[in-house]
Order: C-alpha cells, then sequence, then structure tokens
C-alpha cells in the first residue's frame, strides 16, 4: 500500500490499494465518524496481519454480535475479519477470505 501528497495544504491524500485502486482521502472539519466498516483490507494471514497491526500499536475492536476470538478476529459466518478504527474513528478492518 502507497500513500501519497497531492495537497497537503487542503489535507489532501491518495491511497493506493492493491489491484490499481486508488482512493482519495481528505480532511473534513465536520467528520462524524460511520458506525460500519468503511474500509476492508483484504489479507492473505488475517492472524499475522493482526499481529503486525499490534506490534504497532493498532487496537481492535470487539463487538457483542460476533464471536471474536482473542486476538478479535471474528472466525465464524464467512471471512476471517478483525475490526479497528483509524485516528478519526473510521471502522476499518483486515479480512482474510476462508
Amino acid at each position: 500500500m502507497k500513500v501519497s501528497v497531492l495537497d497537503e495544504e487542503n489535507g489532501l491524500l491518495q491511497l493506493d490499494l492493491a489491484g490499481d485502486r486508488p482512493t482519495l482521502l481528505y480532511l473534513s472539519p465536520n467528520l462524524t465518524p460511520a458506525s460500519y466498516t468503511i474500509l476492508n483490507f483484504p489479507v492473505d494471514d488475517v492472524d499475522a496481519a493482526v499481529d503486525e497491526l499490534v506490534k504497532r500499536g493498532v487496537e481492535f475492536e470487539r463487538y457483542d454480535a460476533f464471536d471474536q476470538d482473542e486476538k478479535g478476529i471474528n472466525r465464524s459466518g464467512g471471512p476471517l475479519v478483525a475490526w479497528f478504527k483509524d485516528p478519526a474513528g473510521n471502522i476499518l478492518s483486515v479480512l482474510q477470505d476462508d
């Protein structure tokens, strides 16, 4: 993943995701974070991704509606997924197809 500063003065960034999917990021002074996952990061190994993010200080979210393990990974009912928040409070996830 690559991050490029497009316009520092106006807070515009471009996030280049796998598969050639550029995503525009920008500052919003009146931001209210969404209450749902806004961006999933597909990974080959969700355990390794969670371990690496934890080493970097990321804290994973816990939700009563999901059967998450001690790492915060939901291992039932679909892909393996673990949720975390970005500094603005948006919900992101790492996701491994099972």
